[in-house]
């Protein structure tokens, strides 16, 4: 029998989910509803020139099955960084060659879904323009919350500075301040000193102060610490050090637990859960999220020269605002409910979906698949990506959806009819 997936988002997540599903659904349709090119998104729908990947090209295939295929695509070394940019059209040509090779398969509908409504065996999108796409599955691959929000007022506020052309148009004889010192915040400061005419210092501030760490040019293998006799959050923080001193650089060591996270984080208890968020969780991403060399480089020459102030601080109180050309937001995802979008916020309203753990994303089971206000799994309704997080934690990176993409299909594969059975 054939079945409908709709797939609600068209970037990173939404783009693998598809292809896998076409690969292992046999005759399944899938609809894909996007109001964007598919492969862009938030990562790299606006990305400029300079801003880099901040994992090596021999990480970012989007096929389990052919880990070198972006290598052979792009033509890098395995080791390189490559552009944002030129990920995302890689992410446009796995969309065009997954549809070409499956004709009739696809629909692409150009519109924004604003409400998932169960039905018997299935549900129904509610798209902008007024139609319904019904599926007997859907899964929402639209990313992560919306970006923290900030309280407090100027007159030139910018909430998004992924907005097309939002940065263009700043001076560059008056400060900005930037709310954030991760990874947004790098982008930001590249893209507002990229012509070389600022004069003004742009200033990121943040309650730590800390930047993102760098990765090596050339990577070392990674190395797993020992594990197996943790039963606290202490005892991991011990061994992860102890492991990193015996290496001499603590990025192998980062790097080989990895693929152990999310059952690292599943084993915390909520308290340990919780006490890693207030006090561990910035340094942790400091060490795991880090920035291309060439992107470093130009940090440290940005910051000799005058142009990029790392501060420690609060916004609220941060002295002389009026003085700054504009505010811009880099504090990156907030939490959930006040960080959903108008999507995720009615599935919560209408008691379709419940908050993850710790309010990082939406509550879901092992599989992925929503739980309701009720405590319910719907069978029907799929999360993958970024929303996950708070129920796993390492949710984010192209290798982690890329194993959720193919789980979730294989889950969603047909199931033979025994003969004589039924």
């Amino acid at each position: 029998m054939r079945r409908t997936v709709a797939v609600v988002g068209g970037g990173c997540s939404g783009v693998l989910v598809m292809r896998e599903l076409l690969r292992c659904g046999d005759e399944d349709q899938v609809v894909l509803i996007e109001p964007d090119e598919p492969g862009g998104g938030v990562a790299y729908g606006n990305a400029q020139p300079w801003h880099l990947l901040n994992s090596r090209a021999g990480a970012m295939s989007a096929y389990p099955d052919d880990p070198d295929h972006f290598v052979r695509w792009s033509g890098a070394a395995p080791g390189e960084f490559r552009p944002r940019r030129e990920y995302g059209r890689y992410l446009r040509a796995v969309f065009d060659e997954a549809v070409a090779a499956n004709p009739g398969r696809v629909e692409v509908r150009r519109a924004r879904a604003t409400r998932i409504v169960p039905e018997d065996g299935g549900g129904a999108v509610v798209l902008d323009d007024g139609s319904i796409v019904r599926a007997d599955h859907v899964v929402l691959a639209v990313g992560g919350p919306t970006v923290a929000r900030q309280p407090f007022e100027h007159p030139h506020y910018i909430d998004d500075p992924w907005r097309p052309s939002v940065l263009e148009a700043l001076p560059t004889d008056r400060p900005v301040l930037l709310i954030g010192t991760g990874l947004t915040a790098v982008d930001v400061a590249l893209t507002l000193t990229a012509d070389d005419r600022r004069s003004a210092p742009v200033v990121a501030i943040s309650r730590r102060g800390l930047l993102p760490l760098t990765h090596t040019v050339d990577a070392a293998p990674p190395e797993e610490p020992v594990l197996d006799d943790c039963a606290t959050l202490r005892d991991v923080i011990r061994a992860v050090r102890s492991a990193a001193g015996e290496a001499g650089d603590w990025r192998p060591v980062v790097d080989g637990m990895r693929p152990y996270l999310d059952q690292l984080w599943t084993a915390l208890t909520p308290e340990e859960q919780d006490a890693f968020l207030r006090h561990l969780a910035r340094t942790w991403e400091c060490h795991r999220h880090r920035m291309a060399p060439e992107v470093a480089a130009r940090v440290v020459a940005l910051r000799e020269a005058g142009l990029l102030e790392i501060r420690r601080g609060g916004v609220a109180a941060w002295p002389g605002l009026a003085d700054y050309a504009a505010v811009v937001n880099c504090a990156g995802p907030g939490r959930l409910p006040g960080a959903a979008g108008p999507l995720v916020g009615g599935l919560l309203a209408e008691g379709l979906a419940r908050l993850g753990p710790h309010d990082l994303g939406l509550d879901i089971d092992q599989a992925g698949r929503l739980v309701a206000a009720d405590g319910r799994v719907n069978e029907r309704l799929w999360v993958i990506g970024p929303l996950r997080r708070g129920a796993q934690w390492e949710t984010t990176a192209v290798p982690e959806i890329r194993a959720q993409a193919h789980r979730l299909a294989t889950d969603l594969r047909p199931r033979p009819v025994l003969a004589g059975v039924g």
